[in-house]
C-alpha cells in the first residue's frame, strides 16, 4: 500500500540510492514464486532501512518477520563488521529460499535463521541488540513488543511496519478484524510509551521508527 501518487512515488524512488543486484533478483523471483509479494519492504523502504542501519551500525539487530529476505539484507548493509542478524519467521517453506539469497550476498555467515513462533523463540536469544525490526503477524503486535523491548539496548532503535495498515486504523474497526484493532493499540502504545521516543512515518503502509530511552 502506497500513500502517495504512483508518479510521486516513482519521482521518489528514481531520486533515491539504486537498490542492488541481488535486491532486484530476489525482488523478481519473490513475485514469480511466493504468495503475496507486495508483503517485500520494496526499493524506497529498503533504501532507508540500509541508510539508517549503516547510521547506527548496529552489533546485534533482530527482525521479526523475515518473508523472503529483502529487509533482511537490506539492514545487513549496516552491520558491524563482526554484528549478526537474528531473524524470526514462521513459514519453514521460504527457509530456503532466505538461505540462497543469504548465501549469495556479503553477510551470509551474519543472519542466523529461526524457524518457529517468535514468541517462543525471542525469550530464547541471549543476545540484546541494536536495531529491531518488526514486521510479523500483526495481531501479535502487542505480544511482540512485550518480548522485544527487554532484548533493546537502551539507545537501540524498533522499527514497526505497516502501522498504517492499508488506512485501516482511520476508519470504525469491525468486529473480527483483530489486525487492525491491535494495530490501533499497539500504535497508541508506542506513542505514549515512557520507555520511547517515537515517530510514525508515512512510509509505504506506515513505519513506525522509535528510539529507548
Amino acid at each position: 500500500m502506497e500513500f502517495i501518487a504512483k508518479a510521486l512515488h516513482d519521482y521518489v524512488v528514481s531520486h533515491s540510492q539504486e537498490e542492488p543486484p541481488l535486491l532486484k533478483e530476489l525482488t523478481r523471483e519473490t513475485h514469480l514464486k511466493v504468495l503475496q509479494p507486495r508483503m517485500l519492504s520494496g526499493p524506497l523502504q529498503g533504501r532507508f532501512l540500509s541508510l539508517l542501519s549503516k547510521l547506527i551500525s548496529p552489533q546485534h539487530i533482530l527482525e521479526v518477520g523475515t518473508f523472503t529476505g529483502y529487509a533482511t539484507l537490506c539492514l545487513a548493509e549496516g552491520l558491524a563488521e563482526d554484528g549478526s542478524i537474528d531473524t524470526i519467521d514462521i513459514n519453514e517453506e521460504l527457509e530456503d529460499f532466505q538461505r540462497n539469497f543469504f548465501d549469495r550476498s556479503a553477510w551470509g555467515d551474519q543472519i542466523h535463521q529461526h524457524i518457529g513462533n517468535a514468541i517462543e523463540i525471542i525469550p530464547r536469544l541471549e543476545k540484546t541488540y541494536d536495531l529491531i525490526f518488526l514486521d510479523a503477524d500483526k495481531k501479535n503486535y502487542l505480544n511482540y513488543l512485550d518480548h522485544i523491548l527487554p532484548k533493546l539496548k537502551k539507545g537501540g532503535v524498533l522499527l514497526s511496519d505497516n502501522v498504517l495498515w492499508s488506512g485501516k486504523i482511520l476508519e470504525p474497526t469491525q468486529k473480527k478484524d483483530i489486525d487492525t484493532a491491535v494495530l490501533k493499540e499497539f500504535n497508541k502504545k508506542l506513542a505514549h510509551h515512557p520507555e520511547l521516543e517515537t515517530v510514525l512515518l508515512p512510509l509505504r503502509d506506515g513505519l513506525t521508527l522509535s528510539r529507548k530511552i
